[in-house]
């Protein structure tokens, strides 16, 4: 089965979040063939939570799994630190009062 390249997806993933009118952006742009990518929701109250995707050892499947949740600094702060570890991180940032995000929607994993 073909991989998608992070830009191909990061570009559909931000398509599929207008289309639900949910405001998001690159707030950092990593290697548009194979960059990780991870998603910040900000639920504008001061609180975040970060999601990365990773590999579940059990099934092989890819899941988005939480990196950090809480005050947005301290969220902001496990993103910096992730991108101090791979500068060819993507980072996107969702902002939904509701706290939507769509990561678990079919064909987003």
């Amino acid at each position: 089965m073909a991989r998608l390249t992070a830009e191909f997806w990061v570009g559909a993933y931000l398509a599929r979040l207008r289309l639900a009118d949910i405001p998001a952006f690159v707030v950092a742009r990593g290697d548009a063939t194979a960059g990780a990518v991870l998603v910040k929701c900000n639920t504008l109250d001061g609180q975040a939570v970060a999601f990365q995707r990773r590999t579940d050892l059990m099934t092989g499947d890819s899941v988005w799994m939480e990196l950090a949740r809480g005050d947005e600094a301290a969220v902001d702060a496990a993103i910096g630190r992730q991108r101090g570890f791979d500068p060819d991180l993507w980072v996107i940032e969702v902002e939904d009062r509701a706290g939507r995000h769509l990561l678990g929607e079919d064909g987003l994993a």
